[in-house]
């Protein structure tokens, strides 16, 4: 895998993970810990993509 095609797989489980966190977060019943432990997720993703693309 070319890291062009790794970071935007990366790009699209991060979009993805912003999906998950806005969609439970309409819900009334959400849980809290499930979506900060998405967010975190996603947090780490977004690292991950600006260290590959600062290179």
């Amino acid at each position: 895998m070319s890291l062009s095609s790794h970071i935007e797989e990366l790009r699209k489980k991060h979009q993805s993970l912003s999906n998950a966190v806005e969609d439970a977060m309409k819900h009334p019943a959400f849980d809290d810990q499930e979506v900060a432990r998405l967010k975190k997720q996603k947090l780490q993703l977004k690292q991950e993509i600006t260290r590959l693309t600062a290179h």
